[in-house]
């Protein structure tokens, strides 16, 4: 299915409703955007396999560029508002993306951009930029002559590194409404379909909204996005706008248990009949105090952008598999030993590798690619876990982040997953910082709720509740104390900037 298809047999229906103003975009009214856009891409001389960027806020009008691209055969890249210019001018050369279209509000970083291509603004005017609006509304409102199914080209938030693309080929069959993976899951598995009112919160510069929303719309359903995530405002917008599908990150669970109960009994969450999860793992007592609440209706995934494979589990099945990620629907999931070959059995920790026919590469990265590659043609995505008796896979967490003290292999995520469900913190990082004897030491790095408790006090009774459940190796040496920690929109922390910090200036 596609939205131009909804567009003939329901135009006036919302597709998009801006949750925190009520803006409705219809199908008719997305149809049409999508192709302007496909008409103007074609007026300078883009066509299949060409690369158009995309950096903006969260705007219903992001998805009459993206769809507008896809129907035109382009690899579309969505870049996200927090990088650097330097990653973002990267991202743009690493690409050879040939237009970029950005939102006025973020004129002050597109203006410093030095790679020289097409540039519009939408929304609102940048110094020199032509207005994205008026270059399209000469565009006629009709498909281009050559459609062809186009393609996502997301790159990662940098959290470990240069930003890295994920190229995979164009689809087999280039009709723009043929099914894929994604549509066939969310159809047979979560029932979304026409009916389906879907609460985005997220950045659609990331794969997961940005896909599960393109789905919706495929699908015929009305996607509630969201400007920017407010743990309270989240709750609102489920009850008045009755929405019965969803996509979090496990942080966004963390902020809306953290509000008083006052709050969160405030609102009707009873719609909701599908609320997906993924990004990150999702600590044991977030996730039971999240089905405690909303009920049985929590449905998690692990998969990447590289699209390489997928686990999944209902909340029934978590509930006597708690932690897990579930059993793979896509691929088959391996663990392998350091050597990256030999596989490992039950409750025995390595490298996660998928074994699917899907194909991915990172762009322009041939090193990185064959990284990512075993001589058996697996694929991993760098997580580590294990695999229990059932085939029920369970993450540790990323090789990356691995902290080794006094030769010990240490995990931060345990020690991340405990310290923050203390009431009084808001967030938390674990990094590996240098140590003399040890070679390193657990460092953990605290958003309290409240910055007046970032005391010795609350240090010493942080290190206390850390006893409470962690191994004597696992105890943070060193806690500090930070006003908001580095963490991406979508959840992701720039770990990679916290632990540079203590390797660059050691104390």
């Amino acid at each position: 299915m596609h939205p131009s298809v909804h567009a003939k047999a329901n135009p006036d229906k919302p597709a998009i409703i801006v949750a925190e103003t009520g803006e409705a975009i219809s199908y008719g009214e997305l149809d049409a955007a999508s192709n302007r856009a496909a008409q103007f891409f074609r007026s300078r001389g883009l066509g299949h396999e060409d690369v158009v960027a995309f950096m903006l806020d969260n705007t219903p009008q992001y998805y009459g560029l993206t769809w507008g691209a896809q129907r035109s055969g382009l690899r579309y890249v969505c870049i996200s508002s927090r990088l650097t210019q330097d990653e973002t001018d990267y991202i743009l050369e690493n690409s050879g993306a040939k237009m970029l279209v950005v939102s006025a509000s973020l004129g002050d970083a597109a203006l410093q951009l030095t790679t020289g291509i097409e540039r519009f603004a939408m929304g609102g005017d940048i110094a020199g930029w032509p207005r994205w609006e008026e270059a399209v509304a000469a565009m006629p409102p009709t498909p281009v002559a050559d459609e062809r199914a186009g393609v996502d080209m997301l790159y990662s938030s940098g959290t470990t590194g240069r930003p890295k693309g994920v190229r995979v080929p164009l689809p087999d069959d280039p009709a723009i409404d043929a099914a894929n993976s994604l549509v066939m899951l969310a159809s047979a598995v979560f029932q979304i379909d026409a009916n389906s009112v879907y609460l985005s919160p997220a950045p659609l510069y990331h794969a997961a909204p940005l896909r599960w929303s393109m789905t919706i719309h495929r699908l015929g359903g009305t996607v509630v996005l969201m400007k920017k995530f407010d743990p309270e405002a989240a709750l609102a917008h489920i009850e008045k706008y009755r929405v019965n599908s969803s996509q979090w990150v496990p942080t966004h669970f963390v902020r809306m248990l953290k509000l008083p109960e006052a709050v969160r009994s405030r609102y009707d969450t009873s719609s909701l009949k599908v609320a997906i999860h993924a990004a990150a793992p999702c600590p044991i007592p977030v996730k039971q105090a999240m089905i405690d609440w909303w009920g049985p209706v929590l449905f998690e995934y692990y998969a990447g952008s590289e699209g390489n494979g997928m686990t999944f589990i209902s909340s029934v099945e978590w509930l006597t598999h708690q932690g897990s990620v579930g059993r793979p629907i896509l691929g088959a999931v391996h663990i392998v030993g350091d050597d990256n070959e030999t596989e490992l059995g039950p409750r025995q920790e390595g490298a996660v590798f998928f074994e699917s026919e899907s194909v991915f590469e990172y762009h322009g990265d041939s090193e990185k690619t064959a990284s990512s590659r075993n001589s058996k043609g697996w694929s991993t995505l760098g997580d580590v876990g294990y695999l229990d008796e059932e085939g029920y896979l369970y993450l540790t967490d990323r090789k990356s982040f691995m902290i080794i003290s006094g030769g010990v292999n240490i995990y931060p995520q345990e020690i991340e997953n405990h310290l923050v469900t203390h009431p009084k913190v808001a967030d938390v990082a674990v990094v590996g910082g240098p140590h003399e004897e040890m070679g390193e030491e657990v460092i953990a790095v605290i958003q309290p709720a409240d910055m007046a408790d970032a005391t010795d006090a609350f240090r010493e009774e942080l290190g206390a509740y850390a006893r409470e459940k962690l191994s004597g190796v696992k105890i943070p040496r060193r806690i500090d104390f930070m006003e908001a920690l580095p963490r991406h929109d979508t959840g992701k922390l720039y770990k990679r900037l916290l632990r540079d910090q203590y390797w660059a200036r050691p104390n």
